[in-house]
C-alpha cells in the first residue's frame, strides 16, 4: 500500500505561489496607478489588466488541476468548524480569483475599452453594451469583491500562521517548500 500524500504536486505549488505574487502584484499596481497620473497611470492599468487576465486563465488551468488531484485531507485532529472554515475560504478564493478578472474584462467591455495583453495582441472584448454606466456597475462590483479578497488573504495567511506555531502540525510544509516536515 502507497504512502499517502503529504505535499502538494509541483504543478499545485507553482499555480498556488504564482497566482498569489500575481495577486499581490495587482494591488502593487493598482497603488501606482492611483499614484500617479497621464501615460504613466494608463501603463499600470493596462499591465494591471493583462495580469488580471492572466490570473484568470492561471487560476481556470488551477481549478482544472485540483479537479484532477483533490486537495489532501486536513488533519484528523482538526475541528469539524475549522475544516468547514478552511475549505470555504478556498472555495471562496476561486470564485474571487473568477470573479475579479471577469468583471474588470465586462468593464473594459462594457466601456468599449481596448485590452492589449502585454502589448502582445488585443484580448477579445465580451459582447456586453452598457457604456460607461455598465462599466462603472462592474467595477463596483470588482472593487466589492477585493475587500472580500482582503478578508480572505487574512483569513488564509492567519489560518497558516496558526498552523505553523500553535498547532504545529505540517499543514504549513505542504504548500511552502522551505518549511521542513515535522516529526
Amino acid at each position: 500500500m502507497s504512502e499517502p500524500r503529504n505535499r502538494y504536486s509541483a504543478v499545485s505549488l507553482v499555480l498556488h505561489w504564482l497566482i498569489a505574487a500575481m495577486v499581490i502584484g495587482q494591488v502593487l499596481l493598482i497603488m501606482a496607478h492611483d499614484a500617479t497620473e497621464g501615460p504613466a497611470s494608463r501603463s499600470f492599468v493596462d499591465l494591471h489588466k493583462s495580469v488580471g487576465l492572466t490570473i484568470l486563465v492561471l487560476t481556470l488551468a488551477r481549478i482544472g488541476w485540483r479537479v484532477a488531484h483533490p486537495a489532501l485531507p486536513l488533519p484528523a485532529e482538526m475541528p469539524r468548524w475549522e475544516k468547514v472554515l478552511a475549505r470555504a475560504t478556498h472555495v471562496l478564493f476561486y470564485v474571487v480569483l473568477l470573479v475579479m478578472p471577469i468583471t474588470g474584462w465586462l468593464a473594459s467591455s462594457a466601456g468599449g475599452r481596448v485590452i492589449e495583453w502585454f502589448g502582445l495582441f488585443h484580448w477579445p472584448l465580451l459582447p456586453v453594451g452598457g457604456g460607461r454606466e455598465a462599466a462603472r456597475n462592474y467595477m463596483n462590483i470588482h472593487g466589492m469583491v477585493v475587500k472580500l479578497l482582503y478578508v480572505l488573504i487574512f483569513l488564509h495567511v492567519a489560518g497558516a500562521l496558526k498552523h505553523q506555531f500553535v498547532n504545529r502540525d505540517n499543514v504549513l510544509h505542504r504548500m511552502m517548500p522551505i518549511i521542513p516536515r515535522r516529526p
